[in-house]
């Protein structure tokens, strides 16, 4: 794999230990760092990044074992009386959230979001591609598109805090109604995995939402690409009023 060595050895190790039974105790440190050829401090930094997403646990006098992690951060986007973010749902639920704008521009609509704006091949697009992190982990990459003739303020707005949803309500009186919502796996391009401090190659779980209208029409396209190691996707489904 590409990238850092460490980075490789770790998730080597990720994918190791994921297989054993929980307590199970790794080998000694110079058996690993025999096996994979590399030094002590690379392989430590490996296994202290596996440590702190809890797949592993150092004990004194026993050595490390396998455990196994939490989901620590749910990618909610709620869909329930109300079409909320995930910067919306997740400061709600007292977490840290940050946000490093990546691109914001005005570009011609890339082919593959034309269809799903009902966008011709001639128009324009506000772009936002945003880094998502929870309490300073990197979660996610976010990448939306919206009309640029609908929504040009979108292309200045400071979306370093806030919510895009909460943005277009405000600022355009956005009736944001329905949302397909579409679930698959994909794996991490090198620049992407360097940001999201995973290997390159990784998997990641790539969620593409669609906003409408009460009639229908599009107004935001979303694909947001998440390591699937630190996040869940919940889905909240509720029947009429009830």
């Amino acid at each position: 794999m590409t990238g850092p060595k460490y980075l490789s050895v770790r998730e080597h190790l990720r994918r190791r230990v994921a297989a054993l039974p929980e307590h199970t105790l790794l080998p000694p440190e110079p058996v690993l760092c025999a096996e994979y050829g590399v030094s002590r401090i690379t392989l430590r930094r490996a296994v202290d990044g596996l440590v702190a997403d809890g797949h592993l646990v150092r004990e004194q006098g026993r050595g490390t074992y396998v455990t196994r992690p939490a989901i620590r951060h749910e990618y909610r986007e709620s869909f329930v009386h109300r079409i909320a973010g995930w910067s919306s749902v997740m400061t709600e639920q007292g977490a840290q959230v940050g946000t490093t704008v990546l691109t914001q521009r005005i570009a011609p609509v890339p082919p593959q979001i034309a269809p799903e704006l009902a966008l011709t091949p001639a128009d324009d697009v506000v772009e936002l591609i945003r880094l998502r992190s929870v309490d300073g982990a990197p979660n996610h990459v976010a990448h939306s598109y919206l009309p640029a003739a609908r929504y040009p303020r979108a292309a200045e707005q400071d979306f370093t805090s806030g919510s895009l949803y909460d943005f277009l309500r405000r600022e355009y009186g956005a009736d944001l109604a329905h949302a397909r919502i579409v679930v698959d796996v994909g794996t991490a391009a090198p620049e992407e995995a360097d940001r999201l401090q995973i290997v390159a190659g990784s998997p990641l779980l790539v969620v593409r939402t669609t906003v409408r209208d009460s009639e229908g029409a599009p107004l935001v396209h979303s694909y947001s690409r998440l390591r699937p190691d630190v996040s869940q996707v919940e889905f909240e489904v509720s029947v009429g009023n009830r």
